[in-house]
């Protein structure tokens, strides 16, 4: 689980790839830290495993679902990302509930500065839009942002000088292809609300004040 608060941005130094999967080698040094073999990283918002490491570098496995689902595919040696380790339980949670599980990919349509903030333009299939709603949060290659406009198409944000100046966003143009994880909140509630009449009536519950009191709530 993340919190989609950028730590720092890595840079790709080596992609080996099977014929439908990648190996990724990646270069930081604030996540190392604590790093340790089984982690989970966040590269744009995709949450990879540390299979090997050194002090300055990890290793991590990209199978073919997540190639398919994220703009992973796209990178290149040299490409920047951005990196984030897991969110530890005694940390403040300074972004939104990001499981780094994406929803899909969107494009940059167009990016536009508003004195100290710039307006960035996403467009997104519908099956990704229907789970963005303004001022909701959003997942953008892994950064927690707040959306600002909905559109018909697609959504827009505005980016501080802060998020700016410390993950890749802004670093992007028109065209760039961009990873999207949707607030997992609405998924979970449309999921329960879906659910067929029928299934809740063939569902029973063992939680009673007998259950209860046997495990000391009562």
């Amino acid at each position: 689980m993340f919190t989609g608060i950028v730590e720092e941005i890595g840079e790709i130094l080596g992609i080996a790839k099977g014929a439908v999967s990648s190996r990724l080698t990646i270069r930081g040094k604030v996540i190392f830290q604590d790093a340790k073999l089984g982690d989970s990283i966040a590269v744009n918002g995709v949450c990879l495993t540390i299979a090997e490491k050194t002090d300055h570098t990890f290793t991590a496995d990209v199978m073919a679902e997540t190639l398919r689902r994220s703009s992973l595919g796209l990178l290149k040696k040299g490409s920047k990302v951005n990196l984030e380790r897991a969110m530890a339980a005694n940390g403040r949670f300074g972004g939104h509930i990001v499981s780094g599980h994406i929803d899909g990919t969107g494009t940059i349509t167009h990016m536009r500065k508003e004195e100290n903030a710039v307006w960035v333009a996403i467009e997104a299939p519908p099956a990704v839009l229907r789970y963005v709603v303004e001022k909701g949060s959003i997942a953008i290659d892994g950064i927690s942002l707040t959306v600002a406009v909905v559109e018909e198409k697609g959504f827009q944000v505005s980016v501080i000088p802060h998020t700016g100046s410390e993950t890749t966003l802004l670093s992007k143009s028109k065209g760039d292809i961009v990873n999207l994880e949707c607030d997992i909140v609405g998924k979970y509630i449309e999921k329960f609300m879906t659910v067929p009449k029928e299934e809740h009536n063939t569902r029973t519950s063992t939680m009673d004040s007998s259950f209860l009191r046997e495990h000391g709530f009562l």
